[in-house]
């Protein structure tokens, strides 16, 4: 197989993005790992958590070369400011969308196999008027396609209809044109990215106790339950609209690849709860590969050396496996 190469973002640098991939770089990694970064946060933060690190410039027109411990290899992208750890600063907010910019390029030129990405701050990086809602929906507007974010942990996987949508704009979101493609995207990149012969999918109602026959609300019986239907009708194999609070539950997980939730907080607060630190952001849809740690930035955190690296280390992991799949 070949070497896959990895282009990594550390995110934002007053957190501990820097400080997890120093530690990631630690170890041996069966990919070519190439972190795009200001080599002087780098070396800054790697004294101040006692790591011995050595920098080098990425050659990206050689051949990718299997990742030796204590080496970092760096597309240098500098800083405005010199950042502090745990103080956000609005002039380094450019330098974060400009390393993913910089990354995607990269996979969609076909340079980088995968892209992993660090923990950003979305308010400081829209404190400095630039529009970001995420990760997820800016790599759709850079690279085309249609996001659809998934998490996944080695026992769980939960997909979202909508992401980072505020709550009272959920229910006119979701109509069938929105499930239709979501659920499509989800049943492709299991078959072609995890390699799922038949993935099955169940899929979360909207409203408590899945609508309970309209007496709780009608978005079931007149938006998803027809989307299903006709999506059954294509193949795919579908169990639902489920009640939210049963859904996850032994009985139905075990019979199901993958649960779709139809907002954010319906379904990730029982992924984070059963695999925080484990699970992996991943976006399907998108023409390049890319997974994502479950964490934030954890200001508090930056320069202790206390960061997990966890995240980081089962996100590599992931995007070796979906190039070996791809």
């Amino acid at each position: 197989m070949p070497i896959p190469r990895i282009v990594i973002t550390p995110g934002e640098p007053a957190g501990i993005g820097p400080d997890i991939c120093l530690q990631l770089c630690q170890q041996n990694w069966p990919c070519e790992l190439i972190v795009i970064a200001d080599p002087d946060l780098m070396h800054r933060r790697a004294k101040l958590l006692g790591l011995n690190i050595e920098l080098f410039a990425a050659d990206l027109k050689q051949a990718p070369r299997k990742h030796v411990a204590g080496i970092l290899n760096v597309i240098a992208t500098p800083l405005a400011v010199q950042e502090a750890c745990g103080e956000l600063d609005v002039h380094n907010a450019p330098y974060v969308v400009e390393t993913l910019k910089i990354a995607a390029l990269l996979c969609l030129d076909k340079i980088c196999d995968a892209l992993v990405t660090g923990p950003v701050q979305k308010g400081i990086i829209n404190d400095a008027h630039i529009p970001f809602s995420g990760h997820t929906e800016f790599l759709a507007d850079y690279c085309g396609g249609y996001p659809v974010m998934m998490l996944a942990t080695p026992q769980l996987r939960v997909a979202l209809a909508t992401t980072h949508l505020p709550l009272k704009d959920v229910s006119r979101t979701i109509n069938h044109s929105l499930l239709e493609k979501v659920i499509n995207i989800l049943h492709r990149d299991l078959k072609q990215k995890f390699s799922i012969d038949e993935p099955k999918i169940a899929v979360c109602g909207l409203n408590p106790h899945a609508g309970e026959n309209g007496h709780l609300g009608d978005e079931e019986i007149n938006t998803i339950i027809p989307s299903l239907n006709k999506l059954r009708q294509q193949g795919i194999q579908l169990t639902g609209p489920l009640p939210a609070d049963t859904i996850f539950t032994p009985p139905i997980l075990q019979n199901h690849d993958v649960v779709l939730a139809m907002y954010h907080d319906q379904g990730l607060p029982t992924l984070k709860y059963a695999g925080f630190g484990d699970a992996v952001n991943v976006t399907l849809g998108l023409p390049i590969i890319r997974t994502s740690v479950d964490h934030g930035t954890a200001l508090d955190l930056a320069g202790t050396g206390k960061a997990s690296t966890t995240s980081l280390t089962s996100a590599v992991e992931m995007a070796i496996q979906l190039t070996s799949n791809h």
